[in-house]
């Protein structure tokens, strides 16, 4: 068996990887546990130090590992080195701060004889997808390993040259072997990872299906999980809105990564009084986008991934037309080799629709119309996803009242949602449990143990 790459720009394979046979993947578990026993036998500084030269190895190589996103994946160039930066700040961060984060603590109010210490769970099976192959990877590998854990990391088949790429930079940085591995598979070997007993803990990025399927693996075997998973962001721009600000700030979010991200806006919820205004002012700046060749530094939106992607996005479209949505701008695949869609914008859509009760993995976005602020509230809500949300209003009171009432882990302020090393990420009902980054992070995968005496 074998993992293929493909060229989504082009629809040209890449290269083809050999699967990791039963035997390959246990000899990758054996070695994972082996080395946790040393691993977490260092002092958090020195486990800091080696964070330290990850984070110098990605910047030394980051043209090269952008260049292999984009060819992978598709990301456009600009931002498959941005992400790469990304992971950089987010390795550095963790090795300033992370040591600190893991002292022991004798919480307000306790006996004076008693402590909490933060100690490693072991090894911990990382999922993850496509969509950002090397952020998704290292905000969960950081913080893991920082925390003295080791982990194997099953990546999604068409970035397998990324993971390989990604186990180069800690082989390069000097991280000792077995700490951080790489499995080339499918699905197949995951229900016996997650029950074996030398796998401590799970972390999944991906569909909110396949997340379930993860979790309930993970709870029959009393396992604990961080899952970050789908998302419909609802942007709310209120009557008072800087409706410049709004418009360029939601034209630049659904776009992100191609618009295939879990966390970028994908519903617009505009108060009724400026609708008009911000349709016009949302087109034309979604229409400015360039689309083509993700290698060119001049092109904003690059394809889809996979062909079944940009097959599914525009069955989603296409029913919501049907359906009464009035279309504004797109709405139809691009002729050519590749998998690429145009940016699509649609009006007039409502609950019942595709493109208002599921996410749209692509570069097309949905208006919905709010009478007022209760209105564009119970919008926002409507649906099983609980990622992010923002709000555009000039009130810092409005934006105080509305922000509690949204069901999201992330509520951005005249601006877009984007995750934060710092500061803890994460999603609310299908959206996911548990939170990635900050302490909060850093402790998802850890024994949090009391001591007394």
């Amino acid at each position: 068996m074998s993992l293929v790459s493909v060229n989504p720009a082009t629809g040209r394979r890449l290269a083809r990887y050999r699967e990791h046979t039963g035997a390959a993947v246990e000899r990758a578990l054996a070695r994972a546990a082996a080395a946790q026993r040393t691993w977490r036998a260092l002092p958090p500084a020195a486990r800091a130090h080696h964070l330290r030269d990850v984070a110098r190895e990605l910047m030394a190589r980051r043209d090269e590992l952008a260049a292999l996103a984009t060819a992978e994946m598709g990301k456009p160039s600009a931002q498959a080195r941005g992400e790469v930066e990304k992971c950089a700040r987010t390795c550095e961060y963790f090795a300033n701060h992370g040591p600190a984060l893991l002292a022991d603590e004798r919480p307000p109010g306790a006996p004076p004889d008693a402590r909490v210490v933060y100690e490693p769970l072991g090894v911990v099976l990382g999922i993850m997808p496509w969509n950002f192959p090397f952020w998704q990877v290292i905000r969960a590998a950081a913080p893991a390993l920082l925390g003295g854990n080791t982990l194997l990391l099953k990546h999604a088949p068409n970035v397998a040259g990324c993971a390989l790429a990604i186990a180069a930079v800690f082989e390069r940085a000097g991280l000792p072997a077995g700490v951080f591995q790489v499995l080339l598979t499918g699905t197949a070997p995951i229900p016996a990872l997650i029950a074996d007993e030398r796998v401590r803990a799970v972390t999944f990025t991906g569909s909110t299906g396949a997340g379930r399927k993860v979790a309930a693996l993970a709870g029959a075997a009393m396992k604990p999980g961080v899952y970050e998973l789908g998302g419909s962001d609802p942007y709310l721009v209120l009557a008072d809105a800087d409706l410049e600000l709004a418009a360029e700030t939601c034209a630049a979010a659904r776009l992100i990564n191609s618009g295939q991200s879990c966390a970028s806006a994908k519903r617009f919820i505009v108060a009724r009084p400026v609708r008009r205004d911000f349709e016009r002012l949302v087109t034309a700046r979604l229409a400015a986008r360039r689309t083509g060749d993700p290698a060119h530094p001049t092109n904003d939106v690059g394809p889809l991934a996979r062909a079944d992607l940009r097959a599914n996005l525009h069955r989603q479209i296409t029913a919501s037309i049907r359906s009464g949505a009035r279309l504004l701008l797109g709405g139809a695949p691009l002729p050519g080799p590749g998998f690429f869609y145009a940016t699509t914008l649609l009006t007039n859509v409502r609950p019942g629709m595709p493109a208002a009760d599921e996410e749209l993995f692509g570069p097309a976005a949905a208006i919905l119309v709010a009478r007022d602020d209760a209105d564009a509230v119970r919008l926002a809500n409507a649906t099983p996803y609980g990622l992010g949300a923002a709000i555009f209003t000039r009130s810092a009171r409005r934006a105080r009242e509305l922000a509690p009432q949204l069901d999201a882990g992330f509520v951005a302020i005249n601006t877009f949602v984007r995750s934060d090393a710092s500061l803890p990420f994460g999603g609310v009902k299908a959206s996911g449990l548990g939170r990635e980054l900050g302490p909060h992070g850093l402790r998802a995968f850890l024994n949090i143990k009391t001591v007394v005496g």
